[in-house]
């Protein structure tokens, strides 16, 4: 598994969002010049954010983005999923049945479901909340 730049970029976005909020919209102009990271390509990153009910968007002179939830109500896998898709080791996996017509018989798919759980869980634990502020990431060993 490979994080891209756009799942990075979300989650650097977020982060910048829940550090700043006092309750109006941020503009994006002003989260470009923080993370230094492209105007234009940060438009597509929030379009999907939007989309995806994580922000809110407003248009106009007071416009921008804010948090549709708490810092603490987000987690790294609400952002990568919808960046990177499911966090599938396998093609089987990926769908919420797993219809592989050599799935009773595949030795390795126990190791795959257990990676994938894994992976799933350790995002699932960390939030905006713990990633603000200076010390960041402090300790997600598992």
């Amino acid at each position: 598994m490979k994080v891209s730049t756009r799942g990075r970029y979300a989650i650097r976005v977020m982060i910048d969002l829940a550090e700043h909020y006092q309750g109006d919209y941020i503009p994006l102009i002003d989260i470009a010049k923080r993370q230094e990271i492209s105007e234009k390509y940060l438009e597509a990153i929030v379009a999907l954010l939007v989309k995806a009910g994580l922000l809110t968007a407003l248009r106009g002179k007071r416009g921008g983005y804010k948090l549709t939830r708490t810092p603490d109500q987000y987690t790294l896998k609400d952002i990568l999923e919808i960046t990177e898709g499911a966090f599938a080791p396998v093609s089987c996996l990926e769908g919420e049945v797993n219809d592989c017509n050599r799935a009773s018989q595949c030795k390795t798919l126990k190791v795959w479901t257990d990676f994938q759980k894994l992976v799933n869980e350790y995002f699932e634990g960390i939030t905006l909340e713990s990633l603000m502020g200076d010390e960041g990431c402090l300790d997600y060993s598992i």
